[in-house]
C-alpha cells in the first residue's frame, strides 16, 4: 500500500514539474508575442494550467497526509552518549555486536558529537563539489571609437525614435544577424555615417562644379559651361550620396541576416543527421548541442547552439524555454522550425531519435531540390552573360562606329567609343559577379 502511495506521489510531483515548465515557457512566449489575439490565447492557456497546477498540488498534499515518512528506531539500536564534561566520543552500538564506531569529537556542539561521513558519502560530496556548469561564450569585443563617437552625438535622438516605435524591423534584423550592436548604437552609426557622407558629397560636388572628366589626357579639365548650368547638372550629388549611404547602412543588417540564413541552411541537414545519431544513444537532450559544438564542423550553427547553452547555464531557463527563445530570434526559418519541433517533442514526451530522423530526411530532400534549382539557375545565368557581356557590347560598338562614319546622331571619337566599351563591359562584369556571389550559397 505504501509503495503504491509513493508511486502516486512521484507521478503527482512529476506532473507538477511539467505544468510549471509549461507555464514558464508560455510566460516567455507571452512577452515575445505581438498581436493582441495571440496574447489572449496564451493568457487563457496559462490560466487553465494554473488551475490544473492548483488541483495537482491539492492531490499531492492529500497523498502526503496518507504517507508516514518516518518510523521509530529499531529496538536493538541505541545511541550511547557520555557526559559532556568527560569529552568521551559518541558511540553507536548494536546489541548483536560489541564493536564500537567512534564519532568525531573534535567539534562538540552542546555536548553532542558530529557523525563522520562514511566512504560513500565522502565520494558523493567530492563529486558534488567538482560538478560545475560550463558557460560557453564568444569573444567579447570592446566598442570601437567610431561607434563611441556616433553614440555620443546621436544616442539620445536614436533612443527617442526607438521609443516612438521607429526602426522595429531594423532592431529585429540586428538580433537575428548576430551583429554586436544594440539598436540605439547602430542607428546612431547610421546617422553619423550619413553625416560624414554629406561632407564628402560637398567635396565631390565642388569638384564637378568647376572640373570635368574626359576620355583623353589630361582626363581632368576645367568645365566650359557657366556656373548656373553646371550647378543644375551636379547639384543632385549633394543628396544622392548621403541617401545611398543611409539606405545601405539601413539594409545592411537584413543582408547579413540573409547571408547567415544561407550558411545555416547549408549546414543544417548534415547537423540534424549528426544529432539523430547522437540522440539514439538516449543522451540527455541538452548534451546533444554540447557534442555538436565540440565537433567544430558547423561554424554557423555553433553560435546558435552556444546561445541555447548560455540561456540554460547562465539565465537559468529550462531547455524547452531556451529552444523557444532561440526559435523566435533565429535568422533561419528552417532552424526555427527545428527548435519549435524539438521543444514540442520534449514537452509531449515524444521519441527524439524518431523526430531527428524524420526531420533530417525532410531537410536532405529540400537540400537536393535546392541544388537542382541552383543548377538550372546557373544555365540561365550563362545565357544572360553571353547576351549581355559578349553580344550586346559588340552590337553597340558597331552602331556607334556607323554613327561616327555617317555623321548621324551623336558623333563620338574612336577613343571615347573604346573607353565606353571598356568601362561598360567592366561594369557589367562587376555587377554580374556581385549578383552571382549573393545568389551563390556558402560552400560552393
Amino acid at each position: 500500500m505504501k509503495d503504491e502511495m509513493i508511486e502516486r506521489l512521484a507521478m503527482s510531483i512529476s506532473k507538477e514539474k511539467m505544468i510549471a515548465r509549461e507555464i514558464g515557457s508560455l510566460f516567455n512566449h507571452l512577452k515575445n508575442s505581438d498581436s493582441a489575439g495571440e496574447r489572449r490565447m496564451v493568457s487563457s492557456q496559462i490560466a487553465m494550467l494554473k488551475n490544473e497546477l492548483r488541483k495537482t498540488g491539492n492531490e499531492t498534499i492529500e497523498i502526503l497526509e496518507k504517507i508516514m515518512l518516518f518510523k521509530p528506531l529499531n529496538k536493538d539500536f541505541q545511541i550511547v552518549a557520555a557526559e559532556p564534561e568527560d569529552h568521551m566520543p559518541l558511540q553507536r552500538t548494536r546489541t548483536q555486536t560489541s564493536q564500537q564506531m567512534p564519532i568525531n569529537n573534535t567539534a562538540p556542539m552542546q555536548g553532542k558529537g558530529i557523525l563522520k561521513p562514511d566512504s560513500l558519502e565522502k565520494l558523493t560530496l567530492s563529486r558534488m563539489k567538482k560538478k560545475e556548469k560550463k558557460v560557453l561564450k564568444t569573444k567579447e569585443r570592446k566598442p570601437r571609437k567610431y561607434v563611441k563617437l556616433a553614440s555620443r552625438m546621436f544616442h539620445e535622438f536614436s533612443t527617442k525614435l526607438i521609443n516612438k516605435g521607429k526602426f522595429k524591423d531594423l532592431s529585429r534584423d540586428l538580433i537575428k544577424a548576430n551583429m554586436e550592436f544594440v539598436p540605439a548604437a547602430y542607428i546612431s552609426v547610421i546617422f553619423f555615417t550619413a553625416l560624414l557622407s554629406f561632407f564628402v558629397s560637398i567635396i565631390i560636388f565642388l569638384f564637378f562644379l568647376f572640373f570635368n572628366i574626359v576620355a583623353l589626357p589630361p582626363f581632368i579639365v576645367l568645365a566650359q559651361e557657366s556656373l548656373s548650368i553646371r550647378f543644375l547638372k551636379v547639384f543632385w550629388i549633394l543628396f544622392a550620396i548621403p541617401a545611398a549611404t543611409f539606405a545601405f547602412a539601413y539594409f545592411y543588417p537584413s543582408l547579413e541576416k540573409k547571408s547567415l540564413e544561407s550558411k545555416i541552411n547549408q549546414e543544417l541537414p548534415f547537423a540534424v543527421v549528426h544529432m539523430s545519431s547522437i540522440s539514439s544513444s538516449m543522451i540527455e537532450p541538452s548534451k546533444i548541442f554540447n557534442i555538436i559544438i565540440s565537433t567544430k564542423e558547423y561554424p554557423a550553427l555553433e553560435k546558435e547552439f552556444i546561445k541555447i547553452q548560455n540561456e540554460i547555464n547562465v539565465y537559468g531557463y529550462d531547455l524547452v524555454t531556451a529552444l523557444r527563445n532561440r526559435s523566435f530570434n533565429s535568422p533561419s526559418k528552417k532552424l526555427s522550425e527545428l527548435f519549435n519541433g524539438l521543444a514540442t517533442t520534449i514537452t509531449s514526451g515524444g521519441d527524439l531519435p524518431d523526430f531527428f530522423e524524420k526531420r533530417s530526411q525532410s531537410l536532405l530532400f529540400d537540400h537536393r531540390l535546392e541544388k537542382e534549382k541552383q543548377a538550372k539557375a546557373s544555365e540561365t545565368f550563362m545565357d544572360i552573360y553571353i547576351s549581355a557581356v559578349i553580344a550586346a557590347p559588340m552590337i553597340l560598338m558597331l552602331v556607334l562606329m556607323m554613327m561616327r562614319i555617317s555623321g548621324l546622331g551623336i558623333s563620338l571619337s574612336t577613343g571615347m567609343i573604346s573607353l565606353i566599351m571598356v568601362l561598360g563591359v567592366s561594369l557589367i562584369n562587376i555587377l554580374f559577379l556581385a549578383f552571382l556571389h549573393l545568389k551563390q550559397p556558402e560552400g560552393i
